[in-house]
């Protein structure tokens, strides 16, 4: 079962390796968008850690609500809502247990991922975040290391798709050839959520 230190720990992982990975997000987002991912990511995460040490919410729920609200409040551009988004609805998905399994965190992540296709519009194909989300998601219910393989491989085949939406889009056929920002930032999130798990036994 997982607790909310469990989910604290996925949440200081990711903030490492946004940190790690930043000038590489930024990199990526210099082709396409805006060339502030990676420093959009790195202010975001840092606060997450910041508020989650100083309040240590006590559910699993209440780790990714305040986690999600404090990105809606840091991170610029359209990555604060939607990332926000993510984490508050997979919180409130998950309710007030105090310990939670695999099967249920899965579950609540698809719920997480659908509120974010719902806001931004987006769907798989658009070389979007969900693009990494959705397969991961979905393959978060077999095992943490599994999903971590399914959003590498989502971030990966944004590749040679044309953007859809967001400011990738506007570059029509110009997008083709760059991988997506956000959905390499996501495979970060879901990498740092199988290394939290290998640390809590490999538990999924």
């Amino acid at each position: 079962m997982l607790d909310a230190g469990f989910f604290h720990r996925w949440m200081t992982v990711a903030a490492a390796a946004v940190n790690r990975e930043a000038d590489h997000l930024t990199e990526l987002d210099s082709a396409i968008g805006d060339a502030d991912h990676g420093a959009n990511m790195q202010r975001g995460f840092a606060a997450v850690t910041e508020v989650l040490d100083r309040e240590a919410p006590h559910t699993p729920g209440a780790v990714l609500t305040l986690a999600g609200r404090q990105l809606i409040s840091t991170v610029g551009g359209a990555s604060g809502p939607l990332y926000g988004t993510l984490l508050r609805r997979t919180g409130k998905a998950l309710g007030d247990e105090p310990e939670v399994s695999p099967q249920q965190l899965a579950e609540a992540l698809g719920l997480g991922v659908a509120a974010v296709a719902q806001l931004g519009g987006a769907q798989a194909g658009d070389k979007t975040m969900l693009d990494a989300l959705l397969p991961a998601a979905e393959a978060l219910a077999t095992s943490f290391d599994a999903a971590r393989k399914a959003a590498d491989a989502g971030a990966l085949a944004t590749v040679p798709m044309r953007a859809r939406k967001g400011r990738a889009s506007y570059l029509g056929e110009r997008s083709i050839g760059h991988q997506d920002p956000g959905a390499t930032s996501s495979a970060l999130l879901i990498g740092a959520l199988a290394e939290a798990g290998d640390a809590n036994g490999g538990e999924a």
